[in-house]
């Protein structure tokens, strides 16, 4: 399949970008730096873009089975950028008739599940006060895929990690496993590449926590 990602040089966008070639896929890597970009192999193509232009994202774009995204703020001075950037990739998918849409999230933007320990629910409202401009940013993104055409998941885990990927995670849709409290940025973007045919998921949140 042909895939896009936004957001590559992040993170998850990284893994993704790994993963996506180790199982096969064509992949375009949109990035602002590509020096930043440490992944390489056959059937990768870097495209930069700062996604001003909407001519570059449409044309990133086309064509592809599955657009991902791994976009997020840096700080707080970022600001609405995730929501801002993801509605200019929404309209590019709707200008171009591409429909799957994969996003990174985060768990603090779902209610704790029933039963959580009582300090899990004490350090997720830590959490969400120290962050909560990160989270602003990520429910207003939500909202714009909820208004949108696209056929999209937002997976949302809680703090990440470094390591290579396990394989071995729990996942949650429309919630957040119990006690979710890490999880390998590997392992998000190997969940989310498994969810690009799962159909059970358009339009839902997965909650994804080792």
């Amino acid at each position: 399949m042909r895939i896009t990602v936004f957001g590559a040089t992040g993170g998850v966008g990284q893994e993704i970008v790994r993963q996506g070639l180790t199982d096969g896929h064509w992949v375009t890597a949109v990035v602002r730096d590509p020096a930043r970009l440490t992944v390489t192999g056959d059937g990768l193509d870097v495209v930069r873009s700062d996604l001003t232009a909407p001519e570059e994202v449409r044309a990133a774009v086309a064509g592809r089975g599955a657009v991902f995204s791994a976009l997020g703020p840096r700080s707080r001075k970022d600001g609405d950028v995730t929501a801002r950037l993801t509605r200019a990739v929404l309209t590019a998918m709707a200008a171009e008739d591409v429909r799957r849409l994969l996003v990174v999230s985060a768990s603090p933007l779902a209610a704790a599940p029933p039963g959580e320990p009582l300090s899990d629910r004490l350090m997720g409202a830590v959490v969400n006060r120290v962050f909560r401009y990160a989270y602003d940013d990520l429910r207003l993104m939500e909202a714009a895929l909820a208004a949108s055409s696209a056929d999209w998941t937002a997976v949302r885990p809680p703090r990440l990690l470094d390591g290579p990927v396990t394989g071995r995670y729990r996942s949650t849709v429309g919630g957040n496993p119990p006690s979710a409290r890490s999880i390998r940025r590997a392992d998000v973007a190997h969940a989310m590449l498994a969810l690009i045919d799962d159909r059970s998921t358009v339009g839902r949140a997965v909650g994804v926590a080792e």
